[in-house]
């Protein structure tokens, strides 16, 4: 046994590290095991604990030889260094920089497990979907045989992927339209709805339909990756001056103040597993919705960090337990608020300078058909329910 473990290439090493649950913050990302995040602590920090956090390298020099206790000094930053070139080096792992967490007090990498070909590999035999960078395609397509669903018509014909083990299907319509499979809920494309307010009153409201998604900002949209994933198609929305209403004098230069701190804004997008969004503006956002972690005090969006506004696995139970009457409406409408705290007790978002809402079309739809699941011909873009403002 012994013997077999000492000739293990780093994949099935690591995988076997993993497995083992001995370092603190080596876990698998995903319940498919395509994906795992590792402890990246830089040995500067002041609460940097050598016998912790420089564990795993430790145990990746010993077993390639490189270092051995009584023998050589202890040197974390080199068996750090060490595994980083061996996971970059290597053809079974690939980083993914977008769900890593550098700037928090336990940081992390994530990488994605790759097949013998190079590829993501597949969980129970399904292709696997995500995204590569925020300004890549939401949803990329990978042919599936589907079946059809015969209540939705010869019209709605597909093809489909699948994402973490679900099958989807983009019916022939001309659109990205997905729909989710086995339990043959339809959910429509990634159309965003954007209502932005300057002190309560609306400003602007559209529909954004880019499978990159948009962006919400004052002034140039971040640009980086175009050589690797091709230019971002992402819509931008940009913030309408502050003399488009009649605000208050001081109000009006609060906002002027405000919105050259908003440029590079932030990008909200749809992916098959939920809606993402991920701040680049210099200025403070904040955001509520159905994943938000309060209700009463404000959720800071932090810069250059994905975060995800909508869970779709916990939305589509929601909403069969609605169906069912077992429980309420599920919640899918995104507030941001740009540069107030919100959520704020002591001040009603009529009253914050510069706010937007969110509204992913899909769940619109899917929510419609939910509550009247024999009507077939449905309008593409039905009204959704109305939120307090």
């Amino acid at each position: 046994m012994e013997d077999r473990s000492r000739h293990m290439r780093l994949r099935e090493w690591l995988i076997a590290q993993i497995d083992s649950a001995k370092y603190a913050g080596l876990s698998w990302e995903n319940e498919e095991k395509t994906m795992f995040r590792i402890p990246w602590k830089h040995a500067a920090k002041q609460d940097y604990r050598q016998n912790q956090d420089a564990a795993l390298f430790k145990a990746w020099a010993m077993y390639k030889g490189k270092f051995q206790e009584g023998r050589d000094k202890a040197d974390p930053s080199t068996w750090k260094t060490r595994l980083r070139c061996a996971l970059n080096k290597s053809t079974d792992f690939q980083e993914v920089p977008e769900r890593s967490q550098l700037d928090i007090s336990e940081p992390y990498k994530v990488y994605r497990v790759l097949d013998d070909t190079g590829r993501a590999a597949e969980p129970a035999g399904n292709p696997v979907i995500s995204l590569d960078s925020d300004c890549s395609k939401a949803l990329r397509e990978t042919p599936l045989p589907m079946q059809q669903d015969s209540s939705l018509g010869d019209s709605n014909k597909a093809v489909g992927w699948s994402v973490n083990g679900r099958a989807y299907a983009c019916p022939s319509t001309g659109t990205n339209s997905i729909a989710l499979y086995p339990s043959q809920v339809p959910i429509t494309d990634c159309r965003l709805e954007v209502r932005l307010f300057y002190h309560g009153n609306l400003v602007q409201n559209l529909v954004t339909t880019s499978p990159d998604g948009c962006f919400i900002l004052q002034g140039c949209a971040p640009v980086g990756n175009e050589r690797i994933y091709g230019p971002c198609e992402a819509k931008k929305v940009f913030f309408p001056r502050p003399d488009i209403v009649h605000l208050a004098p001081g109000i009006s230069e609060a906002m002027t103040r405000l919105l050259p701190h908003l440029e590079k804004g932030v990008l909200v997008w749809v992916a098959p597993d939920g809606v993402f969004i991920k701040r680049f503006c210099q200025g403070r956002v904040y955001w509520d919705g159905p994943l938000a972690e309060h209700r009463q005090k404000p959720n800071k969006l932090e810069r250059e960090r994905t975060c995800k506004l909508l869970d779709m696995t916990i939305f589509m139970q929601e909403l069969q337990n609605h169906r069912q009457g077992t429980g309420p409406e599920p919640q899918y409408t995104v507030d941001l608020c740009f540069g107030e705290e919100f959520p704020d007790p002591s001040q009603p978002k009529t009253k914050k300078l510069i706010t937007a809402q969110v509204i992913p079309l899909f769940a619109v739809e899917c929510l419609r058909r939910h509550n009247a699941p024999n009507n077939v011909e449905m309008k593409q873009s039905p009204p959704h329910r109305k939120t307090s403002e």
